[in-house]
């Protein structure tokens, strides 16, 4: 099948050069700036054998893929690579029935609570963390599990104490571990993500003259060992947006800041016009990214008030319920990307603690009450996150947000999505506004020339975030909840 490969533009025909000459490439691309086809332009430059890998299952890279590079370039996930090399061995022990975390701890000989300082673990609680230890093992390049693969427990905030939960831990998901290598193995339901690592850890020769990463800042350190250890014998192309990595919490990390190659941009967006490039400059000179986006002047952007938005973009999952709930009220067919289910999940834990009972869930497993609750989120500065939840169900009720849950729409028929930023990532919608739950920095206790404090800094992941969020929009984007940025002279674009 011909492929139609649209004509490059400079940086992308700097791209295909520097290619051609077999360096090794890492393409600093931004939002809308065209890095898939960027490298399906690589691809079809080249007579020789390649692969173009993709991490994130979100990319429908075996129908969109497959019709914008040639057949010399195998489309694929790291996912699939892995099951075709290793993974069919445990095709048995894949989409087995779901099994409860307590009874697999159970069966790893968790039998008993542990007190760790004022707090008993119960085994329930244990076997979640086991299990989430090894997930986030496998999420990593480490070749065993160590006790900072175990999740830090809310509400358990001594170094001290988390160090004695790690290393009565540790030993439980190293058994675990054992489990998931043995392809007869009961314990433990296996998934994608274990056979994904075991394939990591052989330590895999790919065959191909070339491998092109896309969104490579995103890249789990997992799936970043093996893209590099083919290094010396492969060209390797990697591309991404150093300012959306915005993962870290699951592991990714930017791969491209370090990697040895030659280094290239792609800063023309072709989503959005100039007015919008120059908002979206503004986050990345407070992210330090090392890169500026341009816009295409004939796509007509514009940035002021919209009252009727295709989409809402918050900056947490309680931000988008109380979009949701308020936009519910306004009577508008209203669609949540990702779904309720986490937000249903922490609503039911909620309801659980409101009651006097204890819960499981992760996020609130260690409070006794919904007072506990209250009070720690009002009094414990470094989890101030949990603010934000306990208003929403001190405000609403939990039975509230249940059936605000229950009354969400398919994107196909809604009038408005909401979407957190994180959410939204790799999206695009003709107008979007910006809710308010992007809190500014707290101010510093110094004042400025006119007297007023001085805000504190940006924080660099937080611009990053704010970011993705304005370079959504293609038409209008209203900045309302992040046009604090105004009080950073320093990020002023000069037009």
């Amino acid at each position: 099948m011909e492929i139609d490969v649209p004509t490059p533009i400079g940086e992308q025909e700097a791209a295909a050069t520097a290619f051609e000459a077999g360096d090794h490439l890492a393409v600093q691309a931004s939002a809308g700036t065209g890095k898939t086809t960027t490298l399906s332009m690589l691809a079809t430059r080249t007579p020789r054998r390649g692969r173009y890998l993709a991490y994130n299952h979100a990319i429908a890279i075996a129908t969109d893929a497959a019709t914008r590079f040639p057949a010399t370039a195998t489309c694929t996930t790291a996912h699939s690579l892995a099951y075709r090399a290793l993974g069919h061995r445990y095709h048995h022990r894949l989409n087995a029935p779901r099994v409860p975390a307590w009874k697999t701890g159970q069966d790893l000989g968790i039998t008993g609570p542990v007190r760790i300082g004022p707090h008993e673990i119960t085994p329930r609680t244990l076997s979640h963390t086991v299990l989430r230890t090894v997930a986030r093992f496998c999420h990593s390049a480490d070749t065993d599990i160590n006790r900072r693969h175990v999740p830090a427990l809310r509400g358990l905030d001594d170094p001290g104490l988390r160090r004695e939960l790690a290393a009565h831990i540790t030993p439980y998901a190293r058994r675990a571990w054992d489990d998931l290598r043995d392809p007869e193995g009961t314990k433990v339901r296996f998934d994608h993500d274990h056979y994904l690592k075991l394939w990591a850890l052989t330590g895999p020769r790919i065959d191909g003259d070339f491998m092109l990463l896309d969104e490579a800042q995103d890249t789990n350190p997992v799936v970043e060992q093996v893209f590099l250890d083919q290094r010396n014998r492969m060209q390797l192309v990697m591309v991404g947006d150093y300012a959306p990595a915005i993962y870290g919490w699951r592991g990714a990390r930017d791969v491209m800041t370090g990697f040895h190659g030659t280094a290239l941009a792609l800063p023309r967006s072709f989503r959005f016009g100039p007015a919008l490039a120059d908002e979206a400059n503004r986050w990345l000179t407070a992210a330090g990214a090392p890169i500026r986006l341009t816009g295409t002047e004939h796509v007509p952007t514009t940035i002021g008030p919209c009252s009727a938005p295709d989409a809402v973009l918050c900056r947490t999952d309680v931000g988008a319920m109380n979009e949701v709930l308020h936009l519910l009220q306004a009577g508008l067919r209203t669609a949540l990307v990702g779904g309720g289910g986490t937000l249903r999940a922490l609503a039911l834990a909620a309801g659980e603690l409101k009651d006097g009972r204890r819960t499981t869930h992760p996020e609130l497993v260690l409070f006794p009450t919904w007072g506990a609750v209250q009070d720690y989120a009002a009094h414990d500065p470094a989890d101030s996150d949990l603010q934000p939840l306990v208003g929403l169900v001190d405000k609403h009720g939990v039975h509230a947000i249940l059936t605000a849950v229950s009354q969400l729409h398919d994107e196909t028929t809604c009038l408005v999505t909401v979407s957190t930023a994180h959410k939204a990532k790799g999206r695009e919608w003709s107008r979007v506004q910006i809710a308010s739950d992007f809190a500014p920095p707290k101010d510093t206790d110094q004042p400025g020339p006119d007297g007023t404090p001085i805000p504190a800094p940006v924080d660099s992941a937080e611009a990053r975030l704010a970011y993705v969020a304005v370079t959504r929009a293609q038409n209008l984007l209203d900045r309302t909840g992040l046009s604090w940025i105004d009080r950073y002279p320093d990020t002023a674009t000069i037009g």
